[in-house]
């Protein structure tokens, strides 16, 4: 199990992500934006210039993580149309940075979230509206899992508040429906408690076997209230479940990573803050 931490929760300027990685003994990078741009609008000179950095810092990219098809319906898009091969060049600009910084893993998005409701007795009608949405997303990521098996390449998909994975459950049933053995999971449980979820056992026992990488953030969740509160790790609605997590993560023999996702800003103070307290507490808990 490696620690990685999302460089842009740190800096935007690459090479003072690497500096404070280097101060915190952190040795892996996930690269999800750097000098103001998404990786994936990254150019293949930025991506030579994260590479001479790494070499420099002793620094590995564990990721790219891109945007590719974040926030767009299933129901308003089709494979092959315009707006679907933008994304489709987006992602395959995230390939091409992966393979300059060295990186196996790369990250695509599910799309926005549409009703994925399966029912039955009268719901299959009235409340889920027939779940059309659901075999339209996995149609959809066909061509975005062939890409990942031509091209060789890990790609792995979040669970997100807004997109059509929000569970661990539905991030399950997508690899299995997908059957793509070059896609797994990035499994981030903060964002599955949106749902409800609960991380451990529930959400873990879930995505154990599908498992590409993993998101750590803390935070306190009100649905009822569409409220949303970051805090440190271990303070807030995953504290009962980290030492659960990692145990088990270790006691499966998981050799991946888990990354940081550092959007905790202490009141008074800055990202960077926030970063130097959350490292040291995702080290000493899954380190």
């Amino acid at each position: 199990m490696k620690i990685s931490a999302i460089t842009n929760g740190i800096s935007q300027d690459y090479e003072t992500a690497c500096q404070i990685m280097n101060e915190t003994g952190v040795k892996y990078a996930e690269l999800q934006e750097a000098y103001g741009k998404r990786v994936e609008y990254l150019t293949l000179d930025d991506a030579r210039k994260i590479k001479a950095l790494n070499d420099q810092y002793d620094i590995e990219v564990a990721s790219v993580t891109t945007h590719a098809f974040v926030g767009i319906g299933v129901g308003g898009i089709e494979v092959g149309d315009e707006k679907y091969q933008e994304q489709m060049a987006l992602l395959k600009n995230g390939i091409e940075i992966a393979k300059i910084v060295g990186a196996k893993h790369v990250r695509a998005m599910c799309f926005a979230r549409q009703i994925v409701m399966w029912g039955k007795n009268g719901a299959d009608q009235w409340n889920a509206g027939g779940n059309k949405a659901w075999p339209k997303f996995i149609e959809l990521y066909r061509p975005i899992a062939k890409l990942a098996e031509e091209e060789g390449i890990s790609l792995i998909v979040e669970n997100g508040f807004n997109g059509m994975l929000t569970s661990a459950y539905t991030a399950r049933r997508f690899i299995e429906d997908l059957g793509s053995p070059n896609v797994s999971v990035l499994w981030d449980p903060a964002n599955a408690a949106w749902v409800g979820d609960i991380a451990y056992p529930n959400g873990y026992e879930e995505v154990k076997n599908c498992l590409g990488h993993v998101h750590i953030k803390d935070m306190l969740l009100d649905p009822v209230r569409s409220t949303a509160e970051v805090v440190a790790i271990g303070r807030g609605d995953l504290a009962p479940y980290l030492t659960r997590i990692a145990k088990a993560l270790r006691d499966d023999g998981y050799d991946g990573f888990v990354s940081l996702e550092n959007i905790y800003r202490p009141e008074g103070k800055d990202y960077v803050d926030g970063y130097r307290i959350d490292i040291e507490t995702l080290k000493e808990i899954f380190a």
